[in-house]
């Protein structure tokens, strides 16, 4: 199971959107819960270990209203399936490549896992560069930016003074540019993109840092 760190508030005087870290058991990946109190309703972005969610999310009584794919590598979506099948009207919200990668093993990096992780779910809505996204009423709007490099279809969002990087950029670790499908030259863009757009926010990165 992951565990549940302690809620991370990020809210200042002019924003009550809260967020929750989960670390999760595979990778150290990271799962974050983006709610508001006594709203009724939460955001994922990246979903991993499913158990440590739903009890959070059992827990304040809330919906899963979506989740945002940070990239299509399976650590950072396998507990997709069960949080559908326990929230059905719960939509996903990824780029066109991340929407191909999670239904095909070869580009998710699942192959050696049995079974491999996939998901074509009709709940898939593929998003692009400048999209924008109300998650709360009288909150700031989720914004999307393209940030290719560590994967084809990674992507960065930015809530008020919170920005969430995936593999794109991590703290203390730069990128993984390693991995296959993995661009060296675009990932170097993207994180001096990234480093910019963090000026001023709180990072949260999609594994956690040992």
């Amino acid at each position: 199971l992951g565990i549940p760190a302690e809620p991370l508030f990020r809210s200042r005087d002019r924003y009550m959107i809260r967020i929750h870290t989960i670390v999760n058991s595979v990778l150290d990946s990271k799962t974050y819960i983006l709610y508001k109190k006594e709203c009724g309703k939460a955001w994922l972005v990246d979903i991993g270990d499913h158990e440590p969610v739903l009890s959070f999310i059992q827990e304040n009584k809330f919906i899963v209203e979506g989740v945002f794919l940070t990239h299509g590598h399976f650590d950072h979506f396998y507990g997709l399936r069960s949080l559908a099948e326990q929230f059905p009207n719960c939509k996903v919200y990824a780029t066109s490549y991340t929407k191909q990668a999670i239904a095909l093993a070869e580009l998710n990096l699942s192959t050696k896992c049995d079974p491999p992780i996939l998901y074509n779910g009709s709940n898939v809505i593929v998003v692009h560069e400048g999209d924008s996204f109300v998650l709360f009423e009288g909150e700031p709007s989720l914004q999307i930016y393209e940030t290719p490099g560590h994967n084809p279809g990674c992507m960065t969002m930015v809530v008020g003074d919170n920005i969430f990087t995936g593999d794109a950029y991590i703290p203390g670790l730069g990128v993984k540019d390693f991995v296959p499908y993995a661009d060296k030259e675009q990932a170097k863009k993207s994180m001096d993109r990234i480093i910019k757009l963090a000026e001023g926010k709180m990072i949260f990165a999609g594994h956690k840092v040992k």
